[in-house]
């Protein structure tokens, strides 16, 4: 029984050592005083009783198992207790939307055929864009090929190739223009 002049604060650094201690009525009395709290706050976010009940049964657990980690100069005790609850809360909806997201992908089979489709195109548009790049006159294939695949800038493009910066710059765009147009008029099958 607590002194009627103990302070909410010495309740819970005296309810902490006794569990530091090992004693099970101290983690009656959290039990008693702060699962009410922890419960109400899970109810709220997960909106379902049966995984608010797990979830005061884990904190409480956690709670017996690991009291070092309540720091009563930081906390309350309900207060701490909520944050943890909140969390596991928290960490429930996630999984069960993954979970809705998962039943939803095998739920339809023909969700493969895209991927599939996006495959080939994007495989024969890297092929168009290949067969353009080589296309290009030597200088300007070069400069592309810097630039693009090995992420130079307009600067050491042109340090790269011997050329002024705003050379390298007229090469690019110009390819850049070249590339578009075949790959315009390899659209429209010209």
């Amino acid at each position: 029984m607590t002194d009627v002049w103990d302070s909410p604060e010495d309740d819970d650094l005296r309810i902490r050592d006794a569990l530091m201690a090992g004693r099970e009525s101290a983690l009656a009395e959290a039990y008693d005083t702060h699962a009410g709290a922890v419960y109400g706050l899970a109810l709220h976010i997960t909106r379902d009783s049966g995984t608010a009940e797990d979830i005061v049964q884990e904190v409480f657990a956690d709670l017996w198992q690991r009291p070092e980690r309540f720091d009563a100069s930081r906390s309350r005790l309900r207060g701490w207790l909520c944050m943890i609850g909140r969390r596991r809360a928290i960490d429930w909806l996630r999984r069960q939307r993954t979970r809705e997201q998962y039943r939803h992908a095998v739920a339809e089979p023909d969700i493969v055929l895209p991927y599939v489709e996006d495959a080939v195109m994007t495989s024969l548009a890297h092929k168009q864009v290949r067969k353009a790049v080589n296309d290009l006159p030597d200088s300007h294939r070069r400069a592309v090929l810097l630039a693009y695949y090995q992420g130079m800038t307009y600067r050491e493009v042109g340090e790269a190739l011997g050329i002024p910066e705003g050379t390298a710059k007229y090469r690019l765009s110009s390819a850049l223009r070249r590339i578009a147009v075949q790959l315009a008029d390899h659209v429209e099958g010209r």
